[in-house]
């Protein structure tokens, strides 16, 4: 929502008192060659005067021209139109402006409209997909940041999670003003920037960067970097990162050099483009995580046999930060790309934090000579103005090549953390010098780390606080609360920190099911929440947790145990449980079950050879999220180019999927069949799920992985998606076809069927028939939807279905789906299906391979299931009913329960359960909200299943005993005519 713009109280924290005396670890120069400018703004305003033919350019994937220029005049020109934007909402200088942008062009105009307005901008990357966590966070940020002034598009404003009084401007409106605004005259004290660290539990400390700070640092860097008019950089990291907003803009900014800006999702899905880019752009420097050198290692042999030819030879230097540089990574990289021009010394590690202005201190073309024989680069020597020191607990310097603590003071390091004077305070030592939190030692003026004092994991170039994964595991099922303890290891050779989350589990002794459900649970939280897998997920007892007398865990003593070899028993204890709920192992039998295996083992992140060609990819750990680079190296190694992803769900093991896609060469399509069988392991009742209102099974896949060992899981899939099937003509044949296909999976009952929205209403018709056909059913289950599915029916036509597909899918967001329908109405179909995907990420279409056709036919399934569901109306009866009931698409969640869903009521004989559930209609089974649901359904389930058991034992033995009471009966006359 749109609020006033209010009045805030400014706070700016007092800087520390300065350490007075230099160190001998100071950088070479004591004094720093500073910019006349007295704002960042001078930067933007002398690159427009005096480099006006040079400027930026923004790689756009998926558009006809793949670059986009603005100069640094044209930069400026729409900078100050957006400032008139932003003055005209009634900002003053020093008031904070939350910047959630995600297209570069966007973000930097904003950017600069705020500098140039004298308001202090704050990036903010988004928390898609999660709107509770998002809400959390962003409702701290408004607080810390005196309520500011949130400026994003039109697609995340409509995303963006309910905060009371949050004040939002959309950047298509801000662009919009006519006439430019006139420039603020900052002075070098004042607040130019604040940057976010990591809180993703909402947490969040911004870090106040002056003028002074910023100018300072360019001028420092640029002592190492030297760039001139004539570089041009490349940064592909998001503006949340201080590293791409300083290192790869201002910095080029400063001295009138060209610039390319990519969006991340163009390097991590395919990381050759990162040297693709930098080949046909001339790029002469950049920025990137050890991490993507890895990749780009693994890369190579591909890119030779393809022929693909690169030119290097422009790429002066790469700046590696954000994590350790590994030696013998950073040395591959450089061997593996000498062929293509790239220079023997072009890899530079380095240091940095958001607290000294990113990179300030640089192993200038020192590596890798200065490091052979170490595991870890070193980091060279500070800029000019740093000064470096290792001190003891008590903040005293100490000699060379001794390890402690690092602290650095200069004129580029921050004043400290806005709106929180106990941050401030507590990072800074008495006399003046900033505690960077990592211990390392100096050796001849050079820089190594050895470790952080700081409890956080680096994965990826990316800060994760032990505490915040530690409070999102706690909340998970089966997990002791206190008794979970998260820290990084780093295995030889590895190119980043490696996550392992140790936990007491709360399940019965000797129960296996149970246990490993547990760590299925958190592996895949891990995954869905922060996007990488935890190298170890750790089960031990709770005498196992080192803890202070205060109770907090000793993560650094848990670590050394680890590497030391004193966790190697549980370890192979959880290896071994792993392997054998999934069935054992059995070894490839043909060269494409072998590539397949090796392709499951590179995206789940295990050794070569540990994939069993009969273990399903889901249960060893792959998400929906995993399947689009599953579809991406089948291709590139098995020449599949169109690998569907119904083929996946149908086929996930290595010996399955790769019968098909031998199939398919040698035969036919196959006949529908509405069963995908999604998880097969486990004794107890199979449960089957039918699909929401848009047909397809996709969104049961990250919730079935929760019930390996447990129960089989199957998913019904509409007809319709194949070629040559028609969707179904009435509800009545659906469903028979549904029944037909679930007896033909499990011949009798007892049953367990749920469906999803939709699905809902055709699961209580399953109920019905296969009850009517004298078998058991024990568990009906609606995930969020009321018996009278027709008045809804009856609102969509045909091209409101269509937007609630791509809502769904998330093609469009929740503003364009209220606004679409109206817009498109009365269009050809051909149209607007163009239009929407149109709107839509290219990456987003790319995941669920849509091409217009796909998405047209798929719209036309969902169309054919809304016009039999504006027909049905439901009669009869079942026993009960489980529904689980989420917030509604529309009302209040009271309303959707006691007037909408409590009509279950009607439909069934005795009591109903409801049973509330975390999320939205649509995001219930979300990666934020599925551990929370499956636990919730399965102790629904568990529940359900043991009371039919007792029902029907009770049954059973009453009509045993009302048996032999008559067999007496019967048998007592003739008993006395004997007599």
């Amino acid at each position: 929502m749109r609020t006033p713009l209010s009045r805030h109280t400014r706070h700016r924290p007092r800087p520390p008192r300065r350490h007075q005396v230099l160190s001998r670890h100071q950088a070479r120069e004591t004094t720093v060659n500073t910019s006349p400018h007295q704002s960042i703004a001078g930067l933007l305003v002398h690159a427009a005067r005096h480099h006006p033919a040079s400027g930026l350019r923004y790689h756009l994937p998926g558009t006809p021209a793949d670059v986009q220029e603005q100069s640094h005049t044209e930069l400026l020109a729409d900078a100050l139109r957006m400032l008139s934007g932003l003055r005209a909402r009634g900002l003053r200088p020093q008031d904070k402006v939350l910047l959630i942008l995600e297209r570069p062009k966007e973000f930097l105009t904003a950017f600069w409209a705020a500098v140039l307005g004298g308001f202090v901008p704050c990036p903010m990357a988004p928390l898609r997909g999660d709107p509770e966590r998002w809400a959390a966070r962003l409702g701290q940020i408004d607080t810390l940041l005196d309520h500011p002034l949130v400026v994003t598009d039109g697609a995340l404003a409509a995303e963006l999670p309910p905060v009371d009084g949050l004040m939002v401007a959309l950047v298509e409106e801000l662009g919009a003003a006519a006439e430019p605004a006139t420039a603020h005259a900052a002075s070098p004290e004042d607040t130019a920037l604040l940057v976010l660290t990591s809180g993703s539990t909402g947490n969040s400390k911004a870090v106040v960067l002056s003028h002074a700070n910023l100018l300072a640092s360019m001028a420092g860097k640029n002592h190492y970097h030297r760039l001139t008019p004539a570089d041009t950089t490349l940064n592909w990291i998001s503006f949340d990162h201080v590293a791409a907003l300083l290192e790869c803009h201002l910095l080029p900014l400063s001295r009138g050099s060209n610039q390319l800006h990519v969006e991340p999702r163009v390097v991590l899905e395919d990381p050759t483009q990162f040297l693709r880019i930098a080949s046909e752009h001339g790029v002469t420097m950049t920025f990137t995580p050890n991490f993507l050198l890895g990749m780009l290692n693994a890369a190579v042999e591909e890119l030779r046999e393809r022929g693909e030819r690169l030119d290097l030879t422009r790429l002066r230097h790469i700046v590696s930060g954000g994590e350790a540089v590994v030696r013998a990574t950073g040395e591959a990289f450089l061997d593996a790309f000498a062929p293509y021009g790239l220079a023997p010394d072009a890899l530079w590690p380095a240091f940095g934090m958001t607290e000294t202005c990113a990179g300030s201190i640089y192993s200038h073309r020192a590596f890798p000579a200065v490091d052979q024989g170490c595991e870890f680069a070193s980091l060279g020597t500070p800029v000019p103005g740093l000064a470096l020191r290792v001190a003891d607990e008590h903040d005293r310097e100490l000699p060379d090549g001794e390890t402690g603590e690092l602290q650095l003071n200069g004129p580029m390091i921050t004043s400290g953390y806005h709106n929180n004077p106990r941050a401030t305070a507590d990072a800074f030592t008495a006399d003046g010098w900033f505690r960077s939190g990592d211990l390392g030692r100096i050796v001849e003026g050079r820089l190594s780390l050895v470790g952080r004092s700081k409890d956080s994991i680096i994965v990826n170039g990316v800060n994760y606080y032990s505490h915040e994964i530690e409070t999102s595991v706690e909340q998970l099922p089966g997990v002791a609360g206190s008794y979970v303890a998260a820290f990084p290891t780093r295995p030889a050779g590895a190119d980043t920190e490696q996550l392992v989350i140790a936990l007491h589990a709360e399940v019965p002794e000797g129960d296996d099911t149970a246990l490993h459900q547990v760590l299925t649970a958190v592996r895949s939280s891990a995954v869905m929440h922060w996007g990488f897998r935890p190298f170890l997920v750790l089960p031990l007892p709770r005498e196992a947790f080192p803890k202070t007398s205060l109770g907090k865990i000793q993560r650094s003593l848990m670590r050394g145990r680890l590497e030391s070899g004193a966790y190697d028993g549980p370890a192979r204890a959880v290896a071994d449980l792993t392997l054998r709920m999934l069935g054992g192992y059995t070894a490839p039998a043909t060269d494409t079950e072998r590539i397949l295996c090796d392709i499951y083992a590179e995206i789940l992140d295990v050794a070569p050879g540990s994939i069993s060609a009969t273990a399903n990819f889901f249960d060893l750990g792959g998400t929906s999220l995993d399947i689009l680079r599953l579809r991406s190296k089948v291709g590139r190694h098995l020449g599949v180019g169109d690998l569907e992803i119904i083929t996946v769900l149908r086929a996930p093991t290595a010996r399955a999927l790769a019968a098909r896609l031998t199939e398919r060469t040698t035969a036919a399509a196959p006949a529908y069949d509405p069963i995908v069988p999604m998880q097969t392991s486990g004794t107890k009742t199979p449960l089957f799920c039918v699909h929401p209102g848009v047909g397809e099974v996709l969104v049961f896949v990250n919730l079935a992985k929760y019930f390996v060992g447990d129960r089989p899981f199957h998913a019904l899939r509409a007809r319709g998606f194949d070629d040559g099937d028609k969707p179904f003509a009435t509800f009545e044949q659906m469903v028979d076809c549904y029944v037909d296909a679930i007896r033909s999976q499990q011949p009798h009952g007892p049953y367990a069927v749920a469906g999803y929205s939709y699905g809902g209403a055709v699961a209580f018709e399953i109920a019905k028939a296969l009850r009517s056909r004298g078998e058991r059913v024990d568990f009906v289950g609606s995930f969020n939807l009321p018996p009278n599915i027709e008045y809804r029916m009856k609102e969509l036509d045909f091209t409101e279905t269509a937007v609630n597909l791509a809502f769904f899918l998330a093609l469009i967001d929740r503003r364009q789906s209220r606004e679409l329908p109206g817009l498109l109405r009365g269009l050809p179909f051909e149209e607007q299906v163009t239009r929407l995907l149109d709107l839509a990420r290219p990456d987003r279409l790319a995941e669920l391979d849509l091409t217009p056709d796909k998405f047209a036919g798929w719209a036309h399934v969902a169309n054919a299931l809304t016009d039999l569901g504006r027909s049905y109306r439901p009669t009869g009866t079942v026993p009960t009913m489980s529904v689980f009931h989420a917030i509604p698409l529309r009302g209040t969640k009271e309303d959707w329960l006691n007037n909408e869903l409590r009509r279950w009521d009607e439909h069934t004989t005795g009591p109903n359960r409801y049973i509330e559930v975390p999320g939205e209609h649509y995001t219930l089974m979300s990666p934020q909200h599925v551990a929370s649901f499956q636990a919730i359904l399965r102790r629904e389930l568990d529940r359900a299943l043991a009371d039919a058991d007792a029902t029907a034992r009770r049954r059973a033995h009453d009509e045993h005993r009302a048996a032999d009471s008559a067999a007496a009966s019967t048998t007592s006359p003739a008993t006395e005519t004997e007599s």
